[in-house]
This record gives C-alpha cells, structure tokens and sequence, in this order.
C-alpha cells in the first residue's frame, strides 16, 4: 500500500505535467490498486476470525465479496479508460516524453515490488483481485515505457491514445475472469478443474461403496472445496462404517484435495420413509 500510494502520487503529477494520458490513466488504476489492497486487507482479517452459532461457516466468504467488488471497480476504471483515450486519438496533445518516461519506470520499478509481496499467497482468490491490479499496472507501466520512447523517435502523438485502449482492455479481459471465478464460487458451482465423473468414479472403488448420489462439490471461499453425498454401501460393511468413512476421506484428501466432507452412510435396502417435504422436494 505504501508502495502503490507514493507512485499513485508521481504518477499523477508526472501525468499532468507531461500531458500523458496514459500516465494519468495509469495513475487512476494506482489508485483503485489502493483501495482493491484496503478491501483485501479487511477481508483477510475478517476471513481470520473463527465460525459463530450464526456464521458456521466463518466469515470466508467476505474473500469473494471482496474480490467480485475489486472486479467490478477494474472494469468500471478500464471502460473509462477506453473512452478517454478516443478522445485522445481524435483530439491528440503534445506530450512532454521524457518525463513521461521517468515517470513509467519508477511504476514499474515499484509494481515489481508489489508483485514480489502479493505473489506468495496467488491461491487466494482475494489476494489473487489484488495482484490482478498490481499486474495490471505493470503490464500499463511496460505500456507507458513503450509509448513515451516511440512517441520521443516519431512525434506521433496518437500513439499515447493508442497505449491507453490497450491497457484499458487486458484490465478489462483479467477483471471479468476475476468477476466470474468470484460468481461461481458464490453460486456454489462445482470448483474448477473438479471432473464430478472422475470423483464419482474413485469413490465407487473404495471397497464396500456401491454407489454415490446426491453428491455436490463447491467451494467455500478460494482453495477451500468441500463435498456433501449420500454414499450406498454393501450391508456388510454398515458395521465398520468409520473404517470405511476413513478410507473415502483419504481418497477425497490425497487425490481431489478435499477436506471438508459430509457424508450419509445408506444400506442398499435403504428406502426413504413418509413423503417427501413439499419444500426440500425430490432431487
């Protein structure tokens, strides 16, 4: 946060000395940058609290609020960028390109930095919105550094427009996968790279399993999936059901990566009594 506050700084005096848009342009994502890491930072610390009688589930899922807000705001900032920089390109301003140039590297010196702090918790998904914005800065940096030395060669200054759209649109393509990894894991959508078909397969080899139904996988918050099913088993084996319990558990943990698990124990005979609740209805 220090780090993206005092370049949000230069960049902005830079931008507006140099008559560069795309210095302003990356100044005003330094700033979204800012708030994205203040949003992460409460999330964490709430996520960090334990579960209550009301949230037994924690505060998780502040993470994914959190991170579809950063989203939102990165494409609310990247089609404003867009839009001025059209007007950039049909009313083009001179720019002063050296300055434009010093400027850029000192962001992207310093994103570096904020890449190298953020990058070891990736995992995360909330960590993940907020490294979003420092790349994205970055790639806007490499952009600027770009644009001020063509720019300083040619004297077309349309080129300046030109930079700005471009980074407008990679902030644009990361933030709407950020938004849609956040929407799938609050819809409870099935984890990616989760095959139900290879799950449900492994667990009907476990000796004493016949068969797996009402089965859902989702995630609690990033890196956290969890799994609910009804598992059939042999009748034979309903007597040693935690030994059973313990060997499905272990391959939900070392070949999905599932952790959290609940699981119904049902004998073959088993028939549901009385009729089903209108409300729960039938899957």
């Amino acid at each position: 946060m220090a780090l993206t506050g005092v370049i949000l700084i230069v960049e902005a005096v830079g931008g507006t000395l140099s008559h560069s848009l795309s210095l302003l342009s990356d100044a005003g994502h330094m700033m979204t940058d800012l708030l994205a890491m203040l949003l992460c930072l409460f999330a964490v610390s709430l996520a960090a609290r334990p579960a209550t009688h009301r949230k037994t589930y924690g505060y998780h899922r502040l993470e994914i609020l959190t991170a579809l807000i950063n989203g939102t705001i990165l494409v609310l900032v990247s089609l404003y960028l867009i839009v001025q920089a059209v007007g950039r390109l049909l009313r083009p301003e001179t720019v002063a390109t050296r300055l434009m140039l010093y400027v850029a590297v000192a962001g992207l010196l310093a994103n570096l930095g904020g890449i190298a702090i953020l990058s070891g918790s990736r995992h995360n998904l909330n960590v993940r919105g907020a490294l979003l914005h420092v790349l994205g800065d970055a790639l806007s940096s490499l952009g600027v550094i770009a644009g001020a030395i063509f720019m300083r060669i040619t004297h077309w200054y349309q080129a300046d427009g030109l930079i700005s759209i471009v980074i407008g649109g990679v902030i644009l393509w990361g933030a709407v996968r950020l938004m849609w990894e956040a929407c799938d894991i609050l819809l409870e959508a099935t984890p990616s790279g989760m095959a139900l078909a290879e799950l449900t397969s492994a667990l009907r080899s476990v000796e004493g399993v016949v068969d797996l139904h009402d089965l859902h996988v989702w995630s609690i918050t990033s890196g956290m999936p969890a799994l609910s099913g009804h598992l059939v088993v042999k009748d034979g084996f309903l007597s040693q059901s935690d030994q059973l319990l313990n060997r499905v558990k272990q391959v939900l943990e070392e070949r999905f990566g599932i952790c959290h698990t609940t699981l119904q124990l049902e004998s073959e005979r088993y028939e549901e009594v009385g009729e089903v609740h209108p409300v729960c209805g039938e899957d």
